[in-house]
């Protein structure tokens, strides 16, 4: 479930990169924030648990911003 979330709001931030370059920088501002707060929060809790669960939402954080910037960059490439 987790996952899919994940790949859903990495379609959807390539999608708006591509169609609205300079307005998506808020929704990607918007989700850095919330994996960062995942991140911080994850990275509370004791032992390898803690690093696990802080690995995962810095992973999903640096997915989401590969996949706006490579919406940006076909944007940039693209003859519109």
């Amino acid at each position: 479930m987790l996952i899919a979330a994940v790949i859903g709001i990495c379609v959807v931030l390539a999608i708006l990169g591509f169609l609205l370059p300079r307005l998506s920088d808020h929704a990607r501002k918007a989700t850095d924030k919330g994996f960062s707060g995942g991140q911080r929060a994850g990275a509370k809790a004791p032992g390898p648990i803690g690093r696990l669960l802080s690995k995962s939402f810095g992973t999903s954080r640096r997915a989401a911003d590969k996949s706006h910037a490579k919406g940006k960059e076909a944007r940039s490439k693209s003859p519109l």
